[in-house]
């Protein structure tokens, strides 16, 4: 952190709070946030903050991004899909071709186009090479048949990244990523919004597509069967960023609890005057500190282009789990007001548990790190 980010902090704070947080219950209720935020953040210049100026991005780096996926944590968003839309756009930014980046990343840095991601399907989650969504490139075009589901940003995405089959015998070779827009896509459909544990406020769908016909420069990079080395090349982009929401959410926790602890009293003294709640805090506080010595590592690592695909399973592996934990630990501070979604915590542990799944199950995080022994 330096002071030109100190102050960027403080920008993208106060619009999350004024422009997020302030309509958490009303997303929540109607399932996706409004569409006209994404316009307000295009014009803030924090959708794209890491994108060069030369394609509409605000010319920043990674620091800006965290500085943001922090923010949303502390303030307890999980709506805002800003994590999903800046994934796709770096896809573009560096895989995609030179005509690719010109047209679609300015679009997706103003808010005038919302980006999404479709990898997983109803028999195909973390085993991407068990996808059955099909490509055949016919003339001009390729025509796209298959389903997605548990597609965040799916019910108002404007451009997805499909991830598609265009050589179903040659394995990972014959994955592709295809871009489609979705606006008059003949054959394209959004099923209803899936009604999820947390995370209400979160569009989250299932896509059909019925023979949809996509031009041929929408295969990104423009070379069949790149599809899988892309994804490889992305993903530790998308794990630091679901890190970086674990701290700042294990932080926030802390922070949450010690403050219930003080003003709290059973037996007539204040609960964090009792030792196994002092304890249980300063374990919480100690794995805490640790945790942020490590992603703050990870940010840097990423702003240097060094960050690698095993470090960033392990920060995603630990932080989600640490997330989970510690969560849960604090949220039997507050007995039975936990169990009531009008506390902050509550909301917390039913957002934070997908967090061990999505991006990689932990799972498949610990078979990443043990092929590195």
């Amino acid at each position: 952190m330096d002071s030109d980010l100190e102050m960027y902090r403080d920008s993208v704070r106060r619009f999350v709070q004024t422009e997020i947080a302030a309509h958490d219950e009303k997303w929540a209720k109607q399932q996706h946030v409004d569409r006209n935020l994404w316009n307000k953040a295009g014009e803030l210049g924090i959708l794209l903050a890491d994108v060069p100026d030369e394609f509409g991005g605000s010319g920043g780096n990674f620091a800006h991004m965290a500085i943001l996926f922090e923010e949303l944590a502390y303030a307890g968003d999980r709506a805002f899909g800003a994590h999903v839309h800046a994934i796709a756009a770096h896809y573009i930014l560096n895989q995609g071709t030179d005509a690719q980046k010109a047209k679609y990343l300015p679009l997706l840095a103003s808010g005038e186009m919302i980006g999404a991601i479709a990898m997983s399907e109803p028999g195909a989650g973390s085993d991407l090479q068990g996808i059955r969504t099909r490509a055949v490139r016919d003339g001009d075009d390729y025509v796209i048949s298959g389903s997605k589901i548990f597609i965040s940003n799916g019910y108002l995405a404007d451009l997805i990244v499909v991830v598609t089959k265009t050589d179903p015998e040659a394995g990972a070779k014959g994955i592709s990523l295809i871009m489609v827009e979705t606006k008059e896509a003949k054959g394209f459909k959004v099923g209803r919004i899936l009604e999820k544990l947390g995370q209400k406020g979160q569009d989250t769908c299932e896509l059909f597509f019925d023979e949809v016909r996509v031009p041929v420069e929408n295969l990104l990079g423009g070379v069949e069967g790149k599809g899988f080395a892309h994804l490889m090349s992305e993903l530790p982009y998308e794990r630091l960023m679901l890190g970086i929401g674990a701290m700042a959410s294990i932080e926030r926790a802390i922070d949450l609890t010690v403050t219930y602890t003080k003003e709290r009293k059973a037996f007539g003294k204040p609960l964090l005057e009792m030792q196994n709640t002092r304890f249980k805090l300063a374990d919480a506080k100690a794995q805490a500190v640790m945790a942020r010595a490590f992603v703050d590592e990870c940010i840097q690592r990423m702003i240097d282009d060094e960050l690698d695909t095993v470090t960033a399973s392990i920060v995603k592996l630990n932080l989600s789990e640490l997330e989970c934990t510690i969560i849960d630990e604090c949220l039997q501070f507050f007995g039975g007001y936990g169990y009531m979604l009008e506390y902050p915590i509550t909301q917390m542990y039913a957002d934070a548990r997908v967090q061990r799944i999505y991006g990689g199950a932990s799972e498949i995080m610990k078979e990443i790190i043990a092929r590195s022994l």
